[in-house]
């Protein structure tokens, strides 16, 4: 053994670097990619059962050992709840503009297939096969090419205009779906999208007050009312939205008005939040603390929208004036606590909104579903909410000063929430089905990285420095080397004297012929 050369101690440590990097590589690349270490896997799921360290339980009579577990999944599954996005954009009008100018697609193939969803969901019913025009809608929610859709839609105006001898009821409810699913896809500016709408809304009001006043109470009876409810509130909503995008904010703000309170049942649909944008526009404050004191209320569900509103009204009346080291010398007033308090409960919801809204992250296209509590929905927020914040002087500066407290309050690891639930772990995976390929989406908490990097990018590091000392150094590393293995056989040597010792001499010669 100490008869090699150097140039085999350079060869074995630098095959040693090159080992040990291949190594730390896969397992950072597995790391980002599944967000966990491979060799802790496969540690955990093979090797385990291998040793016995997987143990069972006995079983306790009446009770199941995976009630708990199960229970977990089903929380789980609840939080991460994918929900349209209220203020989603026109397919057409704006998310198609976005593909001819930048060659990127900002919906995703999941994303699109929950709207398709939607649209089965709101503008179809059991009784679409009795007429023709609203079989051939049926189908065209289920087309994948916009074209075929679009296609579609025209061929079922057709059949309403060829068709005269069909009842008034069945022409006009066609006209609307048609009508809607142009407006959405074939509208190429929000001026032509509106034109569609009102079509689509003459069509849809005759409808549903003929739907209203038919007397037989039947199980058809009520699906052809609930979905023709449907049509008239998504017509309506997108009206509203039109006159918001065209600048005729007030017009936008009593249609919304007007339809929750027509509807008042349909708060899931959460119109309130397209509500709150209008009037922060409008600059309406008192009219948003409002909507505010009906819809945050502990038995609602939250959202972004309505934690940092919130959280911008509170800043709102002490921002102008904040200034952080006057606060460090006299302490904060009243005001100032309740809104950095505020702040603190919106970043524990979302904690993902503050970097959108300081412009540390760029800002995408919002899907048009979001995962509250998400990244999807953090940027969903921002996009339309960030101008105002700009608006309110100092806003933006409080938030800076104030967001990143919060996470001191939230204990760690995350087994329990300070004013929510604990932060859902699912977000990540959601959030990369929700967001296209080009974003970067951000994690919460960031997850630390697993034992196995460290330690390979240890054994790489130190087994690289060892191998560039040995071509540098051959003479000194040898001898280090020597020194290093005389040290390892030390003990074995002395072993081996002792039993020389007490063993007779030809028994240890035959021994050592062997």
């Amino acid at each position: 053994m100490f008869t090699l050369t150097p140039k085999f101690y350079v060869a074995l440590t630098g095959t040693s670097s090159l080992i040990s990097g291949l190594i730390f590589i896969f397992e950072w690349w597995y790391f980002q990619k599944y967000g966990t270490s491979f060799i802790e896997q496969v540690s955990v799921s093979h090797l385990r059962p291998l040793i016995g360290g997987v143990e069972n339980s006995p079983s306790v009579p009446g009770f199941s050992a995976n009630n708990g577990e199960n229970e977990t999944n089903r929380q789980s599954l609840s939080e991460c709840k994918v929900w349209r996005n209220p203020l989603n954009l026109f397919r057409g009008a704006e998310y198609s503009r976005y593909t001819w100018v930048t060659g990127k697609e900002p919906l995703t193939y999941y994303d699109m297939n929950l709207s398709a969803q939607d649209h089965q969901t709101f503008f179809t019913c059991d009784t679409d096969f009795l007429r023709p025009s609203d079989t051939v809608m049926q189908k065209a929610w289920r087309e994948r090419n916009p074209q075929a859709r679009i296609k579609a839609a025209y061929q079922a105006l057709e059949l309403n205009n060829d068709s005269l001898w069909l009842s008034f009821f069945c022409f006009h409810y066609s006209c609307a779906t048609a009508y809607v699913l142009l407006a959405e896809e074939e509208a190429t500016t929000i001026i032509d999208a509106e034109k569609y709408f009102k079509q689509a809304l003459k069509a849809g009001e005759t409808v549903y007050r003929k739907s209203q006043h038919c007397h037989p109470q039947n199980s058809q009876h009520e699906a052809q009312l609930r979905r023709d409810t449907n049509v008239l509130v998504y017509v309506k909503r997108r009206l509203a939205m039109c006159a918001r995008k065209l600048g005729r904010i007030k017009e936008a703000v009593k249609i919304m008005r007007d339809l929750m309170k027509e509807f008042p049942l349909l708060s899931m649909l959460n119109i309130h939040e397209n509500l709150l944008e209008a009037l922060l526009e409008l600059q309406a404050y008192a009219d948003v603390q409002a909507v505010l004191a009906k819809y945050d209320d502990i038995s609602l569900p939250k959202s972004a929208a309505i934690c940092y509103t919130a959280a911008l009204l509170k800043a709102r009346a002490v921002s102008d004036r904040f200034s952080p080291e006057t606060a460090s010398r006299r302490g904060l007033s009243t005001a100032e606590i309740n809104a950095v308090e505020a702040i603190h409960r919106a970043v524990e919801f979302n904690p993902h909104v503050p970097k959108y809204l300081l412009e540390m992250k760029s800002l995408i296209l919002p899907p048009e579903h979001i995962l509250k509590r998400g990244d999807s929905e953090a940027v969903a927020y921002a996009f339309f909410h960030l101008q105002h914040w700009k608006r309110i002087e100092g806003a933006l500066n409080l938030l800076h000063c104030t967001w990143e407290g919060t996470f001191r309050m939230i204990p760690y690891p995350l087994e329990k929430g300070h004013l929510f639930y604990p932060y859902p772990s699912c977000t990540e995976t959601a959030d990369r089905e929700l967001l296209p390929t080009f974003h970067d989406v951000s994690v919460y908490p960031q997850k630390e990285l697993p034992f196995f990097i460290h330690f390979t990018a240890g054994l790489c590091s130190f087994s690289a420095m060892l191998a560039v000392l040995t071509h540098q150094f051959p003479e000194l590393m040898v001898i280090f080397a020597k020194a290093f293995f005389g040290m390892l056989l030390s003990p074995f040597s002395f072993i081996m004297e002792k039993i020389k010792r007490f063993m007779p001499s030809s028994l240890w010669h035959q021994l050592t012929q062997i």
